[in-house]
């Protein structure tokens, strides 16, 4: 998940996006599964950090890139 992000950074990658690429496994609309990975890798990229590095954007999915950067979307 964090190769496949850092690769796409500056990016918005869906959640679709993700379950294909880095679990070659078909979106089921059912599962949180990249919502609870997400959420593990935060964890650990993010939280012992004061900029954060992995961002949600609403509707669309998640992208790598510095804060500074994701504010002036």
């Amino acid at each position: 998940l964090l190769e496949y992000l850092a690769r796409n950074a500056g990016r918005v990658v869906s959640k679709t996006m993700i379950m294909e690429h880095v679990w070659e496994y078909n979106f089921d609309p059912q599962t949180n599964i990249v919502e609870t990975r997400m959420c593990r890798l935060r964890e650990k990229i993010d939280k012992p950090f004061p900029e954060k590095l992995i961002h949600t954007v609403r509707g669309f999915g998640y992208v790598m890139e510095r804060e500074a950067d994701f504010r002036h979307r």
